[in-house]
């Protein structure tokens, strides 16, 4: 589909990282209950703005390498299925923990959450990592094909986190009563990470 390898893969990989525990994930919580829904929204606004930011900046990396060396290409995409495998195990056999929350002020969540997001460089670097794996090089069309990437992107992550600021209250009154359940579905997509890896670089 428009030079997009294994389509519903790509989709299953995004749901995927965005159930993880991470500083977007605390920004929109943590806006959702200080001002209700539309702040959760904003904050929403905000995580994908930023999202899309290092996802172009990541773009441009891997456009000028495939177009450069499609040897090259290839091998990063083998690295990239390795490192998805890494990041996997990691969430498989990681020490249980409590993650520290980001902090936010009252108003302006589409701004802070925008900035939470942008200042982790370690993004541009998953990304460098995540769309070779996706990129069919014979179907390719450049631009169209990350552009197809970065929208499908930005709806499954609006999707994801307005139904996660409907149900702020819940889930966060779940997870903290049931770490144990926390820790079970964060080795869960370990798991499908680990498979993910396999799968894609045995392609």
């Amino acid at each position: 589909m428009l030079g997009i390898a294994d389509y519903g893969a790509f989709c299953a990989a995004i749901l995927v990282f965005l159930a993880l525990p991470g500083p977007g994930t605390f920004a929109l919580l943590t806006s959702t209950g200080k001002g209700g829904f539309r702040a959760g929204a904003a904050a929403t606004l905000g995580l994908i703005l930023g999202d899309q930011v290092l996802l172009w900046l990541a773009v441009a990396g891997v456009a000028a390498l495939l177009a450069a060396q499609p040897l090259l290409f290839q091998g990063v995409q083998y690295l990239g299925a390795a490192y998805l495998a890494w990041i996997g195990l990691k969430l498989i056999f990681a020490q249980p923990g409590t993650a520290s929350p980001v902090r936010i002020e009252p108003r302006h969540y589409a701004r802070q959450a925008f900035l939470i997001t942008l200042l982790n460089p370690k993004a541009i670097v998953f990304y460098m990592a995540f769309f070779p794996l996706f990129i069919d090089p014979a179907s390719h069309r450049g631009a169209v094909t990350f552009a197809a990437m970065a929208a499908t992107i930005a709806v499954i992550t609006a999707v994801y986190c307005l139904l996660l600021c409907a149900f702020a209250g819940a889930v966060s009154a779940r997870v903290r009563a049931h770490q144990g359940l926390a820790r079970g579905l964060e080795r869960l997509a370990g798991v499908f990470l680990v498979g993910f890896g396999i799968r894609l670089g045995a392609q």
